[in-house]
C-alpha cells in the first residue's frame, strides 16, 4: 500500500514531498471545480434552449396550424352540433390559442428552471469558500532548536547548501 504521492505508508515524508502533494491536490480541486462549473453552466444553457424550443414551437404551431386546424374544427363542429359556421370558427380558434398557450407555459417553466441554475455562482462560492479556510490554515508549530534531533554528517545546513549550490 502507498500514500498518494508513491511512498510507502507509514514513511516520514519530507516538507518538499508534503508540498508538492498539497500543490498537485490543490490543483486538482481547482480543475474540478472548474469542470463542474462547465457542467453545470452546460445544463443551464441546455435549460435555456429547451426554454426557447417550446416558445418557437408555441409560435410555429400558432402560425402554421390555424389555417388546416381552423377549417377542420370548425367544419367537424359544424358536422356534429349544426351550428352556425361562424361560431364553429371560432371554437376552432380558441382550442389553438389553448395549444400555443399550453406550449407557452412550458416555455415558461424551462426558462425559470433556466433562471433559477446557479450552478457557476454555487462553483464560485465554493472555490471562495476553500480560499478562505487555506488562508485562515496556520503552520504546525516548529520545535525549538535544542529539542531537534542532531542531523547526521550529510544533514548539516552546510552540506546541505554545498549540494543546492552544486546542483544548479
Amino acid at each position: 500500500m502507498s500514500a498518494p504521492d508513491g511512498s510507502p505508508v507509514g514513511t516520514e515524508r519530507s516538507i518538499g514531498q508534503l508540498f508538492a502533494s498539497a500543490t498537485t491536490e490543490l490543483s486538482a480541486l481547482v480543475h474540478d471545480e472548474i469542470a463542474l462549473a462547465k457542467a453545470q453552466l452546460k445544463q443551464d444553457v441546455k435549460r435555456g434552449a429547451t426554454s426557447g424550443g417550446a416558445f418557437s414551437l408555441a409560435g410555429a404551431v400558432l402560425v402554421f396550424s390555424l389555417p388546416m386546424l381552423n377549417f377542420a374544427l370548425a367544419y367537424g363542429i359544424r358536422t356534429w352540433s349544426g351550428w352556425n359556421l361562424a361560431v364553429c370558427f371560432l371554437l376552432s380558434f380558441a382550442a389553438n390559442v389553448l395549444i400555443a398557450g399550453l406550449l407557452a407555459l412550458v416555455g415558461v417553466v424551462f426558462a425559470k428552471k433556466a433562471k433559477k441554475g446557479r450552478g457557476p455562482q454555487k462553483v464560485a462560492a465554493s472555490v471562495k469558500e476553500t480560499a478562505g479556510v487555506l488562508q485562515k490554515a496556520k503552520p504546525h508549530p516548529r520545535p525549538e532548536p535544542a529539542e531537534l534531533p542532531a542531523l547526521p554528517q550529510d544533514r548539516t545546513p552546510e552540506a546541505i547548501e554545498a549540494v543546492a549550490r552544486s546542483s544548479s
